[in-house]
């Protein structure tokens, strides 16, 4: 424990002296800089135009030319109205002369943010790219001071097929990362601090920053929302748990039975399991959710039979819809299991098995002893992987169950909805987009703890050089 304090400590302090060397950097080169240096402060690019990179500085210079209009015509206007997100309303006017109501054009809330953080982003990048121009300037002058002529344009083009290409390669998914991620995650995060919902619809009804009011109604100021919340997530991480390890041991076990020797017709054994991945999921789940409903095939069929009295609410009791979830996933998820498994079974030196049947070992014990210690040494990365999935496992609650069977005692969610579905809900039928970014804020914390902590807790990770 005291190891993974020292290390978190650590990376704290590491990212600290980073941002520290930054700012002290600019200070150095500046006051060590000559003119050429200290004039790329004001003109970005100067330091080459002097140093005859004419491309160079011509790159820079454009970059400090579009930077100025964008903020002079938009930037500025977004990062001055993200204080306020709006303040003009949309609304009827009425026009004297002609005697009629116009539509005045408001703000809108949405906008303002959305270009507000990509103002912010901007300027960001700004502040990283005018630290680069005044350090190749330095650099510059560096090598100039020792006798050696800096690269031209075209040299430093191929150095970025050569000896920098890591820098060419990762260019395109940082750039792609940070447009369809980055932003939209800083987004999503700023919208859970404001009261964006079905009554502050911009243009027509702004909203604003509320500040940390959201989390507060979630886990205690809204008695409704903090009991939805409560027990969505205690059946989130009840669903998570069977979901993931009931798969994982029964598909390890399914693994052992079709691997063992004397079984015949393994393909096609592996072949039959596997036909339940090549099928749709969301096709299966479907025909899955009318097979078990009240009035269903299945209730039907057993009801003709004489085998049950009434019908059995597979999808409309709250207990037992939650108890056909876990089996239906079990279900779905067992041949993903079963054939990850299968691989690293085969692995497992079989003179360890050879030398526990000479000591008397059981084949439960071999289990225990052997195949468990040794597949959870290989799989821990996998099974925090599903456990994670399965807490944002939209696809078999929402396509089985849909959420169901309703409730009044929950806000907009049903008895079987997860943490993720219920944020669904929130955005797409009661537009509560204030609320559900502050679930999926909730949401990521709670699976990037869990899996910090099982993480760095396992054998897997402790003995990593030890098994390797």
């Amino acid at each position: 424990m005291a190891n993974r304090a020292n290390g978190f400590t650590s990376g704290i302090g590491k990212v600290l002296k980073y941002i520290g060397n930054f700012f002290a950097n600019y200070v150095k080169y500046f006051a060590k800089g000559n003119y050429k240096t200290r004039l790329s402060y004001v003109v970005m690019g100067a330091g080459c135009f002097l140093n005859k990179q004419v491309v160079h500085g011509l790159l820079y210079l454009l970059a400090e030319v579009v930077f100025i209009f964008y903020m002079l015509f938009s930037g500025a206007h977004y990062l001055r109205m993200l204080s306020s997100l709006g303040i003009k309303t949309q609304g009827e006017v009425w026009d004297e002369a002609a005697g009629i109501f116009r539509v005045q054009q408001g703000d809108n809330s949405m906008l303002i943010l959305l270009f507000g953080v990509i103002a912010i982003v901007i300027c960001i990048c700004f502040v990283a790219l005018h630290y680069a121009s005044v350090k190749h300037a330095y650099q510059n002058q560096k090598l100039i001071e020792t006798g050696v002529t800096p690269l031209n344009f075209v040299k430093e083009w191929k150095s970025l097929f050569n000896e920098k290409f890591h820098i060419t390669v990762l260019s395109l998914p940082i750039l792609l990362t940070t447009l369809f991620t980055v932003l939209p995650l800083i987004f999503m995060i700023l919208m859970a601090f404001t009261n964006f919902d079905k009554n502050h619809q911009p243009p027509g009804n702004l909203f604003s920053w509320v500040g940390l009011t959201n989390f507060k109604q979630v886990f205690y100021g809204n008695p409704l929302w903090a009991k939805t919340f409560t027990r969505l997530f205690s059946w989130t991480m009840v669903w998570a748990f069977f979901a993931t390890f009931l798969n994982y041991i029964l598909g390890i076990i399914l693994a052992l039975v079709i691997n063992k020797k004397g079984v015949r017709f393994k393909k096609f054994w592996r072949t039959m399991f596997v036909i339940t991945i090549a099928v749709p999921q969301f096709v299966s789940l479907l025909l899955l959710s009318k097979l078990l409903a009240d009035k269903g095939p299945l209730n039907g069929l057993l009801l003709q039979l004489g085998w049950i009295k009434d019908f059995i609410p597979f999808l409309s009791h709250a207990t037992v819809a939650k108890i056909t979830v876990i089996i239906v996933n079990l279900w779905v998820g067992i041949p993903y299991t079963m054939l990850i498994c299968s691989g690293i079974l085969m692995n497992i030196p079989q003179n360890l098995y050879e030398a526990s049947r000479i000591d008397g070992a059981n084949p439960v014990r071999q289990f225990i002893s052997i195949t468990m210690p040794y597949m959870l040494q290989v799989t821990t990365p996998y099974l925090i992987t599903q456990f994670i999935g399965n807490i944002n496992n939209f696809n078999v609650i929402y396509l089985l169950t849909g959420g169901d069977p309703k409730t009044l005692d929950l806000f907009q969610a049903g008895e079987t909805d997860l943490l993720v579905t219920w944020l669904y809900k929130l955005t797409v039928s009661e537009k509560n987009y204030a609320l559900a970014s502050t679930i999926g804020i909730i949401i990521f914390l709670i699976t990037a703890i869990i899996s910090l902590i099982t993480y760095n807790r396992t054998k897997a990770v402790r003995e990593e050089e030890q098994f390797q």
